[in-house]
């Protein structure tokens, strides 16, 4: 019984390892991006987040599902002892990557040009052409990392991932210096302004391969001491009959497609947005800089997706865990996880949000030099997408899991539609310019999350009407309490501002904005607990919490 407890809810635990590697990720990405966006200004941020946005949507188109649906058709097979069938799996997998990977690479390569036409940024063409020999790599590494979820070992996903960042920091920032004043020379000879950017966005380009190498080679050395280790059950399948090749490569597509669909709609948005922007814009015959405000809708990216790397690491374990108790029919087991692993997710996102609301202004003056007056506005006007985009990636993660891969798909699409009307309407009569992006974005988001939670609601019934009140109060006590942590904030922020770091400087901005930090996690700690939205009985379901049940309700 305890064994079986402990396999149950160490999911979540998973998750959270991937969820500390996920922000810690973003972390080593904010304080990088930072330095690197003063070296290559704001315009070059503008080019390296086009590039990377057209990069991301290759990344789905390639490599993208092989963790989720590795990690999914592993764990069935080791559930049921097809030691051998997994080894088959691996193998087969390995070389659709390297076609997979091969293909898409050539594509970006070659098709440089014809993109950077399309985004109306000619000199986009180097930061692709940097990027694209990323995409053959990541094919292997998502391979690795599927293998070792897919047995429920969420390590070395997150310690390769973390090597991956450190690298990809370091290297950014030598190559986005060294570029950016090669650029400079370009800039003479052509007469133009745009080549230090684009050079320097291109620097940036080359550290995320360096990264996604870095990586490889971690997962790599893992991987040969795994087989070692399992090298005398790899040729017992258990008296199941073998799957041929064919079957293998049936169950892979017919795994992989609908998550690639699914996912490419999902992450299509921002690469729609950039064309829609660009072209509306330049249609209009706009006298903003488009480069300069995509550069700065990059870094509210930046700024937005620390939190929602939560949903993301979390989704990760999910997929594999739901599909073993689907599989064994524990219905229990199966609402018990998409309760939590939603609590879970809205537990650190909500505040979120509410922080970002509330310290817009020195969290942007803090981390940015250029443009941070339309910078606050935007991420006060875009904080709430942090909650929409983690609800809408955690459920995914649940549909996925349950097996129900066409109905993200479906609500994608629709999503995506609506997303592209509203935006027209945002930015051709309303003339809204970035803020037309951030609230398009917003109710992308926003309408995935409602169609996605609707249908597990058909399918994960909470049988018990308590059950079902109380869970629906938790929310309510969590917004409460976030609500109040913002209030105390907001006028924490304000007497600090006005009686006591008068002076403006910097390091005052530094020292408030840390201050006013730790108060809200300690404010917003303090609420959950003496409202009861964190009890004593989550503890064996949310990770580490069980450490302090000492000081938690019944």
């Amino acid at each position: 019984m305890e064994q079986r407890d402990y396999r149950k809810h160490k999911f979540l635990m998973q998750g959270s390892i991937l969820a500390i590697a996920g922000i810690l990720v973003r972390l080593i990405g904010l304080f990088y991006r930072i330095p690197m966006i003063s070296i290559i200004g704001t315009k070059g941020s503008g080019y390296y987040t086009s590039a990377y946005s057209v990069y991301s949507l290759f990344l789905i188109l390639s490599s993208y599902s092989f963790p989720a649906a590795i990690s999914k058709i592993i764990s069935e097979r080791l559930a049921e002892g097809r030691f051998t069938d997994v080894k088959n799996v691996i193998k087969y997998a390995f070389i659709l990557a390297f076609v997979v990977g091969l293909i898409m690479f050539s594509i970006m390569y070659f098709g440089a040009d014809i993109i950077s036409i399309f985004h109306r940024k000619r000199l986009l063409r180097f930061a692709l052409r940097a990027l694209a020999p990323t995409l053959f790599i990541m094919s292997f590494l998502g391979i690795f990392r599927g293998v070792f979820q897919g047995m429920g070992n969420m390590i070395p996903t997150a310690i390769s991932q973390i090597f991956e960042q450190i690298a990809n920091a370091i290297s950014s920032l030598v190559f986005a210096y060294i570029l950016f004043n090669r650029g400079r020379i370009a800039n003479l000879i052509y007469d133009s302004e745009e080549y230090a950017y684009a050079f320097g966005a291109r620097g940036g380009a080359i550290g995320t391969g360096i990264g996604a190498f870095t990586a490889l080679v971690i997962l790599f050395f893992m991987f040969l001491s795994l087989l070692s280790k399992y090298k005398k059950f790899l040729n017992n399948n258990n008296n199941y009959p073998l799957e041929t090749q064919g079957i293998i490569y049936r169950v892979l597509f017919t795994t992989m497609i609908p998550i690639i669909l699914s996912s490419t709609i999902y992450n299509l948005t921002t690469v729609v947005d950039d064309l829609i922007f660009s072209n509306v814009l330049s249609f209009m015959k706009s006298e903003l800089n488009i480069v300069v405000l995509w550069g700065v809708f990059g870094n509210y990216h930046l700024l937005f997706n620390i939190p929602v790397a939560v949903a993301s690491s979390l989704t990760s374990s999910i997929i594999p865990s739901i599909s073993i108790s689907v599989a064994q029919n524990d219905v229990r087991e199966v609402v018990l996880k998409v309760k939590y692993s939603i609590k879970y997710t809205m537990l650190i996102v909500i505040p979120s949000f509410v922080g970002l609301f509330i310290l817009a202004d020195p969290i942007c003056r803090v981390l940015f030099k250029e443009h941070l007056d339309i910078l606050i506005n935007v991420l006060r006007a875009g904080s709430i997408a942090v909650v929409c985009f983690s609800f809408a990636t955690v459920t995914n993660g649940i549909l996925h899991g349950l097996g129900l891969y066409n109905i993200p798909l479906k609500h994608a699409f629709v999503a995506l539609i609506i997303h592209i009307f509203a935006c027209l309407i945002l930015l051709i009569p309303l003339k809204l310019n970035i803020y037309g992006i951030v609230i398009g974005m917003i109710i992308f988001a926003l309408v995935l999350s409602i169609l996605n939670q609707r249908y597990i609601n058909k399918i994960v019934r909470y049988k018990n009407s308590s059950f079902q009140r109380r869970y629906i109060l938790t929310y309510i006590l969590m917004l409460l309490s976030a609500g109040i942590m913002g209030i105390s904030v907001y006028f924490l922020n304000k007497i600090l501002l006005n009686n006591i770091f008068v002076s403006g400087t910097y390091i005052s901005m530094v020292i408030r904005l840390i201050i006013c930090i730790l108060v809200a996690f300690f404010v917003y700690v303090f609420f959950i607990i003496m409202l009861g939205v964190v009890r004593k009985r989550d503890a064996q379901y949310i990770p580490f919490i069980s450490k302090f049940s000492f000081i938690l309700r019944g």
